[in-house]
């Protein structure tokens, strides 16, 4: 069991974290037709938007209640209302989500009231779904936003149990942590339909933010899943909940409509891959198809190719708790050493990382550590380069933002194939680094004559091309 500690400096040095308000926001935007609010300053709001602007490359929909300083102190009944009618009379959404900040949850805003009377003032808003969180910047983290926003969503959208408790057993509900990227969610809808299932995931990023190009502008979001179908998730007959995160709000969904559900706190690597397909072949009555069975033997092929690269490797990783516990178990699965472990909140997978110590802090404590252990890896978001450059060590870049690459939305880490290709990718990563150190390689070796010892096609001698010499 790893011992978690929190640090206590002052202040954060190049922040691993992003906020609260942004996770809940996000979470919004997996919904189709939304428009995310975030009850605060317009520098809050512009912050957060150029965060997912670039990461996503798309345009994205976030709008703010542009609390001044006057209106911070006076209330922020006005700016809201204003806001929600703006929002209702421009864009035409089907839902808005507002999230709070930290300027208004100190304010002591009573939004939940503010709502009731926006609502009674102006009848045009009677169906228009609006659903509120508190997000505080303050304390918590990204993970938090999201978990909070989704349990909310399925509070005050999903319909209780209909009278005659009927459900289809071939509908799932899927519950996807913010760890998750579009195109893991593609690969998981995948999987479930080859199971014969009919998943419905809240909130579904690959329907919005998945990199497509729409047929018309829309200045809500440009998919995801619908407010009617988020109705109707009370008649499935499982939910699977994915990383520990979720847990609330499959809880929350089992007590409003019945549906039991089932947690799964990882899905990179090849146990806890092996777990998932057989639970789905037990819900949906079906053989695991032959296609999955060929993916985990090609990604056992790829771990006992891989793991010369990355067996024995000291590994560095700063990420969210989920996706920190799902990478470290991954490596770990292939022999490499997680000795320097920071994340960002609070969550019970933490303790059960495979390491000494998980600290939450930041990226100076990340990089400090990572010196100290003398790890060899870095694992963490785009604001992880500069201290890759200092180490001089291969960096991989994971999780939210990575800015300075492309295809963030695509990249793929669960299922037999997502982990397949990330071992690729890392060892690929190591593999490069040593290359570009010069380290030496049995190409490398030379005779005492100062000839390569490696030689090429031997014809004269009929050796075997790229024999030893």
């Amino acid at each position: 069991m790893a011992i978690v500690t929190a640090q206590t400096k002052a202040c954060a040095v190049n922040p691993l974290k992003m906020s609260q308000p942004i996770g809940g926001a996000f979470a919004f935007m997996g919904l189709r037709g939304a428009m995310p609010l975030l009850h605060g300053s317009q520098g809050c709001t512009s912050f957060g938007l150029t965060l997912f602007v670039r990461h996503f490359k798309e345009a994205v929909p976030l709008q703010t209640t542009a609390m001044s300083e006057v209106a911070t102190v006076l209330g922020g009944y006005e700016n809201l209302e204003q806001a929600i009618l703006n929002i209702y009379n421009r864009t035409k959404p089907k839902i808005i989500g507002i999230c709070s900040t930290g300027v208004t949850e100190t304010n002591g805003d009573d939004v939940d009231a503010y709502l009731k009377l926006i609502r009674s003032n102006h009848p045009q808003l009677a169906k228009l779904p609006l659903v509120y969180v508190s997000t505080p910047d303050f304390k918590g983290a990204f993970q938090d936003g999201w978990e909070k926003a989704v349990a909310r969503i399925v509070e005050v959208l999903v319909e209780g149990s209909n009278a005659d408790g009927l459900r289809d057993p071939s509908k799932v509900n899927v519950l996807p942590g913010s760890h998750l990227t579009p195109g893991d969610l593609d690969e998981l809808r995948v999987i479930l339909e080859d199971f014969g299932l009919c998943p419905s995931f809240l909130p579904d990023l690959a329907g919005s933010l998945d990199g497509h190009i729409p047929d018309e502008f829309t200045p809500t979001t440009i998919g995801g899943i619908g407010v009617d179908e988020i109705a109707s998730m009370g008649r499935a007959g499982w939910t699977i909940a994915i990383g520990a995160q979720m847990q609330r709000a499959a809880e929350v969904m089992q007590g409003k409509t019945g549906v039991p559900f089932r947690v799964f706190e990882r899905l990179c690597g090849l146990c806890p891959n092996d777990e998932f397909m057989t639970f789905l072949s037990e819900i949906s009555g079906r053989p695991i198809p032959l296609k999955y069975r060929r993916q985990r033997s090609q990604l056992a092929d790829a771990m006992l190719d891989a793991h010369f690269h990355i067996g024995g490797r000291k590994v560095a990783i700063g990420a969210e708790p989920d996706l920190l516990f799902d990478l470290s178990g991954m490596l770990h699965d292939m022999g490499a050493q997680v000795t320097a472990a920071v994340t960002t909140t609070q969550s019970g997978v933490i303790e059960r990382i495979k390491t000494k110590e998980v600290l939450i802090g930041d990226l100076e404590d990340l990089e400090g550590l990572a010196k100290t252990k003398h790890c060899d890896l870095l694992i963490t978001h785009s604001h992880g380069r500069q201290a890759a450059a200092r180490l001089k060590v291969p960096f991989y870049r994971t999780g939210f933002p990575m800015f300075d690459r492309l295809g963030a939305g695509h990249q793929l880490s669960v299922g037999y194939r997502g982990t397949r290709n990330l071992i690729f990718d890392i060892a690929n990563l190591v593999i490069a680094h040593r290359e570009e150190n010069d380290q030496p390689t049995p190409d490398k070796w030379r005779t005492a004559a100062g000839l390569p010892r490696y030689s090429g096609y031997r014809g004269s001698t009929g050796a075997a091309e790229g024999s030893i010499a």
